[in-house]
C-alpha cells in the first residue's frame, strides 16, 4: 500500500519523497515514482476520476518484471491512450509553443544528471504551475520558456499537453 501523502490542497502530488513506501518497478518511487507521479497529476489536470493509488498500479502492471529503471515515454503514453489522444511534441522550441495553448501537461526532460517526467498545469495566461520538479522546488510557477530555459539543461525536450 502506498504512503499517500504529500499532496497540494488541490490534489495534486507534490513530492515523490512522500512515496517513498510506493514501490515501482522493484524500488521506491522516491527514487524512481516520477512517470506515473507525473501522470497522475497530468490526468487530475484535467478534472479525470482517478486516483494516484489507481494510476501508480496500473503504470506498475506494465512491467511485469519489476527491475529499476526510468519509465519510457512509450509507456505513459500507452496508459494515456486509455483516457485519450494527447500530442507529444519534441524539442525545446516545439514544447514551448505547444504549451501556449495548453492546459495542462507533462515534461520529459533531464534533470541533472537524471531523466525525469514533471507535470504542468496552467496557472495564468503566461505561467504554469509545476509540480514534483526537484528538492526544494517542488513546486514552482513559472512561464514554460523560463522552466525549459533554467531545467532542461540537457538532452532531448518532450511535451505531451491536453486542451
Amino acid at each position: 500500500m502506498c504512503l499517500e501523502k504529500g499532496f497540494t490542497a488541490d490534489g495534486y502530488i507534490l513530492d515523490q519523497d512522500c512515496f517513498e513506501n510506493c514501490i515501482y518497478r522493484g524500488i521506491s518511487s522516491a527514487i524512481n515514482g516520477c512517470g506515473w507521479i507525473a501522470a497522475y497529476n497530468f490526468l487530475h489536470g484535467q478534472g479525470k476520476n482517478v486516483s494516484a493509488s489507481q494510476v501508480h498500479l496500473a503504470m506498475n502492471a506494465y512491467f511485469p518484471r519489476q527491475m529499476p529503471g526510468p519509465t519510457p515515454v512509450r509507456v505513459l503514453r500507452r496508459y494515456l491512450r486509455d483516457w485519450g489522444e494527447y500530442p507529444l511534441c519534441y524539442g525545446r522550441k516545439k514544447s514551448i509553443q505547444a504549451a501556449t495553448t495548453a492546459q495542462t501537461g507533462i515534461v520529459r526532460y533531464w534533470e541533472g544528471e537524471e531523466p525525469h517526467f514533471v507535470a504542468f498545469v496552467r496557472a495564468d495566461d503566461d505561467r504554469f504551475r509545476f509540480f514534483n520538479v526537484c528538492d526544494g522546488q517542488e513546486e514552482i510557477c513559472l512561464p514554460m520558456e523560463e522552466f525549459v530555459r533554467t531545467h532542461c539543461r540537457r538532452g532531448c525536450v518532450r511535451v505531451i499537453t491536453a486542451g
